[in-house]
């Protein structure tokens, strides 16, 4: 039975780290073989007290806990990393709940040569119990919100370009690399991406299942998406091969709507193509709130949806847009 290491960056998680820690203690995968090592980032809230009250009253689960200083994490996954004994990985997060099975599927598609690195589906849930959580929680797996990215929704087993967490042999991190430790966002895509430029697979299963829990209002929601915009085009100097049509549309739409309204100014006609823009996307918007709605039967989700997709593709375009500017200024890059 190979020796399994449970990494995970975390950062005033009081919510939802004793959650996540059930869930491991609540594997299929024999415990003695299995180590979690939470990398925290200085927490400032009852993060670290939760977890010492779950080694206090667990025993057969070894947890320990590693500093991120730095509060990044990509930092946090490397500080965990370098602590472990495992020679498996399993990447974790402290907004996730892993299904019992989880790390026992991961091991048998890793020992079964399915990829380098594999992962699995997220099942994503609310973060809070309001309509708005909720709504974004459904927007998050919406097609009209992220896309073709399969590990949202697939049913089928494929190899893809990225997984959400993902698990590996230590032994990869050896050959290929760490976590880009420059890189405040998209660290896991582009771990992939190396991944692959060196002729390894990545492969999505969807037996290996986890929770994800979204953000809980439509500021976080924001925050969360500009800065995976801004940090993605990072990515992007060094991968441009790896940009996806899903991706694009993002800033080519915030792109038009700031185009169209400077051009309005000089040619006022152009204002009327940029109301019919707009129009038609809050038309879009709406008819998927409105289906959400039927196929879910949740009512709220009929104006939730039309106010949480707009802040994803508006977030994310921006940013994207906004690091191609300040980018030549950036000592740091």
């Amino acid at each position: 039975m190979p020796k399994v290491s449970v990494v995970i960056p975390c950062y005033n998680e009081q919510s939802t780290i004793r959650l996540l820690l059930e869930a491991l203690r609540g594997q299929t995968f024999p415990l003695s073989d299995m180590e979690v090592i939470i990398s925290d980032g200085m927490s400032i809230d009852n993060t670290r007290a939760e977890i010492a009250a779950f080694q206090e009253k667990y025993k057969d689960l070894k947890v320990r806990v590693v500093d991120n200083e730095r509060r990044l994490i990509p930092v946090a996954l490397n500080r965990a990393i370098e602590s472990a004994s495992g020679e498996i990985i399993v990447r974790l997060d402290a907004h996730s709940k892993p299904y019992p099975d989880y790390v026992e599927n991961c091991v048998k598609a890793l020992e079964a040569e399915r990829g380098d690195n594999v992962g699995g589906v997220w099942e994503i849930q609310a973060g809070a119990k309001t309509w708005v959580a909720e709504s974004i929680a459904v927007a998050a797996a919406h097609p009209l919100a992220v896309g073709d990215a399969l590990y949202r929704h697939t049913k089928q087993a494929a190899e893809v370009d990225t997984v959400p967490f993902g698990a590996f042999r230590r032994s990869l991190v050896d050959r290929i690399g760490k976590f880009d430790e420059s890189l405040l966002a998209n660290e896991d895509y582009e771990f992939n991406a190396r991944i692959r430029k060196a002729g390894g697979r990545i492969w999505l299963d969807p037996s290996i299942r986890s929770v994800y829990f979204a953000r809980a209002t439509l500021t976080e929601l924001a925050r969360q998406y500009w800065r995976y915009g801004f940090w993605k085009q990072r990515m992007l100097r060094r991968y441009p091969n790896t940009l996806r049509w899903r991706q694009a549309l993002p800033p080519l739409f915030v792109l038009s709507l700031l185009g169209l309204a400077l051009a309005s100014i000089f040619i006022p006609f152009i204002k009327y193509i940029l109301f019919g823009e707009i129009v038609v996307y809050i038309l879009i918007c709406l008819l998927a709130g409105i289906r959400a709605c039927l196929r879910l039967n949740k009512p709220f989700v009929s104006l939730g949806l039309p106010l949480a997709i707009p802040v994803m593709h508006l977030a994310w375009g921006s940013g994207l847009l906004w690091s191609l500017i300040v980018f030549p200024f950036d000592k740091n890059v």
